[in-house]
């Protein structure tokens, strides 16, 4: 076999159809962005739904996909995304069926350039008009993404996963939580191999993202309505009452240590403020610095060798939305990792290359929206256009400065 051309007894026995990638097949003529290089008229040869080889195009040969001089990067790794919860809740109080907000999500998604995505569950009792976030919610939203994941007309468009957002002073969210935990667990979904992914957060105003009262007080002002003097009461009474839960926090943070300790469970700490703050997540076996919201945060989970994710909108936006430290900033003295699309899939093609336009070059910001978030779930078969990779391939070109995904084509 050459690695060229399909040899016959290679070839897959049915067609190209539009419904999905086939096992074998070679993309010539697109611009390859490598871990370390962007090699220009490259050839990416797929046998069995992975890559087998990257090298430079041959001349007078043809391929089997003509990629007409586009940028081929590794499908995009997502670890945050809160956008399922929006296409379901379009607005408040309109409720979609879950199917459908999964069909119509999935399609913003893959016109991203995302192949994997993980569904940020809330496990919490604090229902919100605006989020719709409950325990019944997140409880719904895991059912859907597995029934959605098995269903027989899988076209394997995208990996839908799930982020559990475990909010550590919400005693129904826990039990929730550990439920939850329990039944994969017992199933097999949840095995060291294929460990769940836990993110631990605590919004009670005055710490973490909400460290700024003064601008969780306005923004309350703001989706509520109400005057200043109502938000500063609201957010006072938010704040006592989630102190009275310290002793829920305590419980939450000691099962999560010991579930980290039997490799079942990837934690990621969300919104760290302090050096202090990853430390003890260290010594909790956290992973991954979720959104640190200073740089003292984000250089401590570095020099202890964790990842670090931090928001597109952030680096698009060029500042947080919540007054924290910019992404940019971070990502500008190295220490960050990995970017999440939190709320927003398009800007993670947006803000890599950004990055790359300020200077990171356009392999280590592609890196930051595949390799990198792909290592902090624990993915090692995904992430990188090498030998052995998973053939999760996204052709993109620039226009109007811009980053534009042309097509996708995921193995399954």
């Amino acid at each position: 076999m050459t690695g060229i051309e399909l040899a016959p007894e290679t070839t897959d026995a049915l067609p190209w159809t539009l419904q999905r990638a086939p096992q074998n097949y070679v993309i010539g003529h697109v611009r390859a962005v490598l871990p370390d290089r962007v090699l220009d008229d490259a050839r990416i040869v797929v046998r069995d739904g992975r890559i087998a080889e990257v090298g430079p195009s041959v001349p007078d040969v043809r391929a089997d996909v003509d990629g007409g001089g586009l940028l081929c990067l590794p499908g995009l790794v997502d670890v945050h995304s809160d956008g399922l919860e929006k296409e379901r809740m379009p607005r408040p109080g309109v409720e979609l069926p879950w199917s459908f907000a999964l069909m119509s999500f999935e399609g913003k998604v893959r016109a991203a350039g995302v192949t994997t995505v993980f569904h940020g569950a809330s496990f919490s009792d604090r229902a919100t008009a605006t989020s719709g976030r409950s325990v019944h919610v997140a409880q719904r939203m895991c059912e859907s993404i597995e029934q959605w994941s098995l269903r027989e007309t899988d076209c394997g468009l995208v990996d839908h996963r799930v982020l559990h957002r475990l909010d550590v002073r919400s005693e129904a969210g826990f039990e929730a939580m550990r439920a939850e935990f329990e039944r994969l667990v017992a199933t097999g979904a949840v095995t060291t191999e294929t460990p769940a992914v836990i993110s631990h957060e605590d919004h009670t105003p005055g710490i973490g993202q909400y460290a700024d009262r003064a601008y969780y007080e306005n923004h309350i002002a703001g989706v509520r309505g109400i005057s200043a003097e109502a938000a500063r009461a609201y957010v006072d009474e938010l704040a006592a009452e989630r102190e009275a839960n310290a002793g829920i926090r305590d419980t939450t943070m000691g099962w999560l240590a010991e579930q980290s300790r039997t490799g079942l469970v990837r934690i990621f700490g969300h919104d760290p403020e302090s050096a202090l703050e990853i430390a003890d997540l260290a010594a909790r076996g956290g992973n991954v610095a979720e959104f640190p919201t200073t740089v003292e945060a984000a250089r401590e989970a570095r020099d202890r060798g964790m990842s670090v994710v931090m928001g597109g909108p952030n680096v698009l936006r060029g500042k947080s939305h919540s007054g924290n430290v910019s992404a940019g900033e971070l990502a500008d003295l190295g220490l960050v990792t990995a970017l999440a699309s939190d709320y927003l899939p398009s800007s993670l093609l947006g803000a890599a290359f950004v990055l790359a336009e300020r200077g990171m070059g356009l392999p280590a910001a592609v890196a930051l929206v595949t390799s990198g978030p792909a290592t902090a779930v624990g993915l090692a078969d995904r992430g990188a256009l090498a030998a052995g990779q998973r053939a999760d391939l996204v052709l993109v070109a620039v226009e109007h400065g811009h980053p534009v995904t042309r097509a996708v084509l995921r193995a399954v």
